[in-house]
């Protein structure tokens, strides 16, 4: 658990606004060092399993708040995913830019079969008009 020294500190490196304590980025960060935190404490205590629950608890709020971040704003995601150096966002970037890749891909392949289709209906005519 966070001390409030250290959560106000957190909220004032990465608030949006003046009033700023809930926003999704806050939130994140926030998590960020509750995981560090719980981390550190699991390697001393590696039988603590109600800690390691609460941390895969968080890890997994975590993940959930970093997709929606992705999604709706993709530029303050990396902006922060670069500050609190996360290997998760880099992992998410990494499976949007391949995922989007595909997309592409398979868009491509569509326009040449529709090219093809074309093509081939042109010919067809053109042998019906010559016999």
């Amino acid at each position: 658990m966070l001390d409030k020294k250290t959560k106000q500190r957190i909220i004032n490196k990465f608030k949006i606004h003046a009033n700023d304590t809930g926003s999704t980025q806050v939130q994140i960060a926030i998590l960020t060092e509750e995981v560090k935190e719980l981390t550190d404490h699991l390697k001393l205590h590696k039988q603590d399993h109600s800690s390691r629950r609460g941390l895969l608890k968080k890890v997994g709020e975590r993940r959930r708040l970093l997709k929606y971040l992705q999604k709706e704003d993709e530029a303050s995601f990396i902006e922060l995913a670069k500050k609190l150096k996360l290997k998760i966002a880099k992992k998410m970037i990494d499976d949007e830019d391949e995922k989007k890749r595909l997309e592409e891909l398979m868009m491509a392949r569509e326009a040449e079969r529709e090219n093809e289709d074309e093509d081939g209906e042109d010919d067809n005519s053109e042998d019906e008009i010559a016999a």
